[in-house]
């Protein structure tokens, strides 16, 4: 094939991911934003119940990101497994459409399955169009990510529309929707999405179908797997935070033994700063959550007319993400041209301050909250409005630093263990959300006193581990080996 066509294949796949990638965010942005609530109100779960799904829900999310990029490039490739995640992903919404708690947990294990596995696969095919050195592999990720963020806006939406009538039943059929759309232009534009350097893709062809096969049978092996481990909530969480600590023990006894001491230190750097950070994404992942029954149930959604769906809460966070994001790099780029030193340290002790002042705000909007205990809608935007600036100062540095301070080595275990801290947050953001009063039965003017009191312990905790990480940034600096700009 010619040089310049083969560029603009590449051009072209990239381009059609960017769809690709709205489409397939759908779906997994409608079960986000429902799950806690689809368990309380339609299947008759307590709120502590429908929490430890939910915590589980997302550890094995993101614990799955790790495997499906194994699984994709050695075994299945990453447009097939692709393609058959998003299979699995609308057989598991029309299970959960049927409103029963068999197709609850099977409905889960096969959504789960399907979204956890093939998160990896796009963005695997995205960096497959470009060289290392590929001035417009940043901007194609840029779109990237906007693209997955306009489909969690839809999604949301659209959630908060069926939400307020509790049809949910048309909800997880719309869910299948965008997965359905996902799987139509892959295949519409299949030569395009093929896999351009992956181990599989070097192998011959009795070697890659013996590799299919056995990508299928592992696939029909996690399938029951995944459902036994919903079905057992408590258990599995157990399993994923004793997992956390042995990989933590591993990566701090990895660390001990480096013999390169520049190296060694950027390492301690890494896990003092990978702990910091499992504070922020226990409170941020309440979203789905704690912070969502207390939308629900304490809060006045009654916005200049309007009924708001609590789902369309998670709207803010979206739009902060989409539009805050080019501002927030040309206010660094000029801070950093005015001399103003912007680092890894600075960035997560500043992203748990703003973590700090949105759970804060919670407590102040209780103690001014109405005669009939319900809170004012403008104290869940401010809160909103603070996590999502202090994810923007986290979560890109935080994939970022994975380059700048894990030894060539290690790099793909330092980025398994950080993609891992998102998992265990989950499950503490589980067992949060569970301390949370419980508003079944009861009224807003009764739960109120314990959410202000829990939601300003949090505050405490996140600003105090700001404090901390600001204090250890001369020390986080040298171990990195940067220094301030005069």
């Amino acid at each position: 094939m010619d040089v310049s066509l083969q560029k603009q294949n590449k051009v072209a796949g990239a381009n059609i991911l960017f769809f690709v990638q709205i489409f397939a965010t759908m779906g997994f942005a409608v079960l986000y934003s429902s799950l806690v609530l689809y368990a309380t109100k339609q299947l008759g779960f307590s709120e502590n119940s429908a929490n430890a799904i939910m915590g589980i829900f997302g550890a094995f999310n993101y614990g799955l990101h790790l495997f499906g990029g194994y699984l994709g490039g050695r075994f299945l490739s990453n447009r097939n497994l692709f393609v058959i995640g998003m299979v699995l992903q609308v057989i598991g919404c029309y299970l959960l459409s049927s409103a029963n708690i068999g197709g609850l947990y099977w409905g889960l294990a096969l959504f789960l399955t399907g979204s956890g596995l093939n998160v990896t696969c796009i963005n695997m095919m995205l960096t497959q169009r470009f060289t290392p050195t590929d001035p417009r592999r940043e901007s194609a990720f840029l779109w990237n990510y906007a693209g997955m963020n306009l489909g969690f806006f839809m999604g949301f939406t659209v959630a908060g529309y069926f939400q307020l009538s509790l049809d949910y039943h048309s909800l997880f059929l719309f869910a299948t929707l965008g997965n359905i759309i996902a799987i139509v232009l892959t295949a519409i534009f299949w030569r395009h999405l093929r896999d351009l350097d992956t181990p599989l893709s070097h192998r011959e062809r009795p070697q890659r179908l013996q590799r299919l096969a056995i990508g299928g049978v592992i696939l029909l092996l996690l399938l029951p797997l995944v459902k036994v481990m919903l079905t057992h909530s408590e258990v599995s969480s157990y399993f994923v935070l004793g997992l956390g600590a042995i990989v933590f023990i591993a990566l701090c006894t990895i660390t001990a033994r480096h013999h390169e001491s520049a190296e060694r230190a950027r390492m301690v750097a890494y896990l003092i700063l990978t702990l910091g950070s499992l504070v922020f994404w226990s409170l941020y992942q309440l979203a789905p959550m704690g912070l969502m029954l207390f939308a629900e149930n304490n809060l006045n959604l009654q916005l200049f007319g309007w009924h708001i769906a609590p789902q369309w809460i998670q709207d803010i966070n979206t739009l902060v993400i989409v539009l805050g994001g080019p501002l927030l790099a040309l206010l660094f780029k000029r801070m950093r041209g005015r001399g103003i030193n912007i680092d890894i340290p600075s960035q997560f002790a500043a992203a748990l301050l703003f973590m700090g002042g949105g759970m804060l705000v919670l407590p102040i909007g209780i103690k001014l909250a109405a005669s009939n205990g319900l809170v004012d809608f403008q104290w869940i935007f401010w809160s909103y409005l603070l996590q999502s600036i202090g994810e923007l100062l986290l979560s890109p540095i935080g994939y970022a630093m994975i380059g700048r301070l894990a030894p060539q080595q290690y790099q793909g275990l330092l980025m398994g263990s950080w993609m891992m801290v998102s998992g265990i947050a989950s499950i503490l953001a589980g067992y949060l959300s569970q301390a949370m009063p419980t508003a079944q039965g009861t009224t807003p003017l009764l739960t109120n006193p314990a959410y202000s009191h829990l939601f300003m312990l949090l505050a405490v905790a996140s600003v105090v581990t700001a404090l901390v990480l600001a204090l250890l940034i001369p020390f986080l600096r040298r171990l990195i080996g940067s220094t301030p700009t005069a």
